[in-house]
């Protein structure tokens, strides 16, 4: 679903995701709390003004796929440690925690998307 690269769609993929997950009777934990820090990045690092981003979720199995696709494809995202006091900085590291794996798939030109896999027992 394409979402305006906005604080509030970044909201709205959250809340959307949650209904998502709800009607599939999964869990909401961590599924919610990784499209947050995804839709928030796509919001923050990946807009382009004009230009949305786009939710992606699909069950495999016994895993959740979580897929955010935004048009920043030069902008590759890496987990960095913020210093003690930064007030943000953390949501790919809380990414990495959450998830049982994800990462970046480049392209079509000039998208990117980052991805994160949660498996259920």
């Amino acid at each position: 679903m394409p979402l305006s690269a906005t604080p509030r769609g970044a909201r709205l993929a959250r809340l959307l995701a949650c209904e998502q997950l709800r009607e599939w009777g999964l869990p909401l934990d961590p599924a919610e709390h990784i499209v947050a820090e995804l839709a928030a990045n796509a919001a923050t690092h990946g807009r382009v003004p004009g230009r949305d981003f786009r939710l992606t979720l699909y069950v495999v199995g016994d895993t959740l796929r979580i897929e955010v696709t935004d048009t920043r494809g030069d902008r590759l995202p890496y987990p960095e440690l913020p210093s003690p006091d930064a007030e943000s900085g953390r949501g790919l590291l809380l990414v990495d925690a959450l998830s049982t794996r994800w990462g970046v798939s480049p392209g079509p030109a000039p998208r990117k998307t980052v991805w994160a896999e949660v498996t259920f027992p």
